[in-house]
């Protein structure tokens, strides 16, 4: 039987680890992107197609994909630099701004000509998405480009803690650009997390962690995770074909299971009651678990917090974020 004495010192280490949120420093890389929200109302149908009139109420901005990885970082109480590329117009202008006004040096963002910012448009009417509309280049940085963002990384390699590589399938994640980030990382003792996406799982090889969804990790391993059966076969090939140091998949309402390289498996609960909008959940766990284990947390518990961090970004509707006093809430209600 769990004694509640026992219980108590599991919630006291894990906020500890959380105090210490403020003294761990993380590099994000990745694709920075735009989210712009449309809110409205419906209730009509277009007359010219069977589609619903948005009566638009409001429009938002705010950062997303690498640069909402950073913010949540931030809000959690980590440090913080963004790495990236933009393109040369007034959507990258508009980010660097934002990022700038989080508190975080702008230095590590280049803007590369002939480039579209990315720029995801999501219409939401009555806490629903009705439909999503992206602007975007997804064809690889060129050569400059990722020597610009490896020289960047080479020169803060001694000032930071762990590697957040946030990849959104928008070109600044490649082959080279990961070969060169491992020839730097070699010799330390740098973190290095990975935020997948389907198609490039084969530049991840040798990471800390990676965070796959079940059906970006069934689409790697050739197998549809459908059962307990098919998950642990997905996860242990996982870590063998990548050579990685764990593999945390994610499994929406079935909450998420690690894979430790030494045979440990973990299965977490998922703990969100109500489930608005998974937009933005994804960063979510990269930001809590990268930024746990910078700390010196454990694999294990560092998984535990971020799957807490998840649970209370998807109650809310649009791209969100988590505060430390929010964790720390989460955990003592658990």
């Amino acid at each position: 039987m769990i004694q509640e004495s026992d219980i108590n010192c599991e919630i006291e280490a894990l906020e500890r680890y959380i105090d210490r949120f403020p003294e761990a420093r993380l590099l994000v890389i990745g694709d920075i992107i735009m989210d712009e929200y449309v809110w409205g109302d419906v209730s009509r149908i277009s007359p010219e197609a069977p589609v619903p009139v948005v009566d638009v109420k409001q429009e938002t901005k705010m950062l997303g994909g690498a640069a909402n990885v950073v913010n949540n970082i931030i809000s959690l109480g980590g440090q913080c630099i963004l790495c990236g590329v933009v393109g040369k117009d007034r959507t990258g202008e508009a980010v660097i701004e934002a990022v700038r006004g989080l508190g975080c040096p702008t230095d590590g963002i280049f803007a590369e000509p002939g480039r579209h910012t990315s720029i995801k448009t999501r219409v939401v009417a009555h806490n629903q998405q009705v439909v999503r509309f992206d602007r975007e280049s997804r064809k690889d940085i060129g050569a400059e480009s990722i020597e610009k963002l490896l020289e960047f990384i080479s020169g803060v390699r001694d000032a930071i803690d762990g590697i957040v590589v946030a990849d959104y399938g928008k070109g600044v994640i490649s082959g080279p650009l990961m070969k060169g980030l491992r020839k730097l990382l070699w010799d330390s003792d740098i973190v290095l997390a990975v935020d997948p996406k389907t198609g490039n799982f084969e530049y991840y090889e040798g990471v800390d962690v990676i965070t796959p969804n079940h059906h970006e990790a069934g689409a790697f391993c050739r197998i549809e995770i459908v059962d307990e059966d098919t998950l642990l076969r997905a996860g242990r090939k996982m870590l063998g074909d990548l050579n990685c140091r764990s593999v945390l998949i994610t499994q929406g309402k079935d909450g998420m299971t690690l894979f430790k390289k030494n045979g440990e498996i973990v299965h977490i609960p998922t703990v969100a009651r109500k489930v608005f909008d998974v937009t933005g959940a994804g960063d979510t766990v990269i930001s809590a678990l990268s930024l746990s284990l910078a700390s010196g947390m454990n694999l294990k518990p560092a998984a535990k917090i971020s799957n807490l961090a998840a649970g209370i970004v998807v109650g809310e509707v649009g791209t969100s974020k988590v505060t430390a006093d929010e964790l720390k809430t989460a955990i003592r209600k658990r």
